[in-house]
């Protein structure tokens, strides 16, 4: 037996029924009927209808934290150890795999430690994370900063 020559079993495929295509008891109306909200296109209820009265899925409560704040993407200062470098940037962190949705802002958090001197240009920083940046004799760029000190240049 070659490639070519497979062939399903006699009867076993069926070909789909055609509405809507001529004579022959699924013409013209297409098996819907005449009028109504079930004969048109896109008809239907949905599958959570329930005839009118509110849906189980609104009537069971509901339980768990919805955020509704920034989402961050998180850096860690036990990831910033193991990279290469002195300065990281957003680009940097991307390249590194730490950093993967682009809309999200980037903090950095005080997990692990940093022996090394870094400098580290971020959205977002929990305080101990800037203290133990400094303490390693680095420094932590928020964008907030650096529009203060714009501001006081001018």
């Amino acid at each position: 037996m070659k490639l070519h020559e497979l062939k399903p079993h006699a009867g076993s495929r069926k070909n789909r029924k055609r509405v809507g295509r001529g004579p022959g008891g699924t013409d013209k109306t297409a098996g819907r009927g005449h009028k109504g909200q079930k004969a048109r296109s896109g008809a239907g209820k949905g599958a959570f209808f329930e005839g009118g009265r509110s849906r189980l899925i609104a009537r069971l409560p509901k339980r768990g934290f919805n955020n509704v704040g920034t989402t961050y993407e998180i850096v860690k200062l036990s990831q910033l150890a193991a990279l290469e470098g002195d300065t990281f940037d957003r680009a940097a962190l991307e390249l590194a795999g730490l950093v993967r949705r682009k809309n999200n802002p980037v903090k950095l958090l005080a997990t692990g430690e940093l022996t090394r001197a870094v400098t580290v240009h971020v959205d977002a920083a929990s305080a101990a994370a800037i203290q133990a940046v400094e303490a390693a004799g680095g420094r932590v760029v928020l964008p907030e900063a650096a529009s203060e000190t714009a501001e006081k240049a001018e």
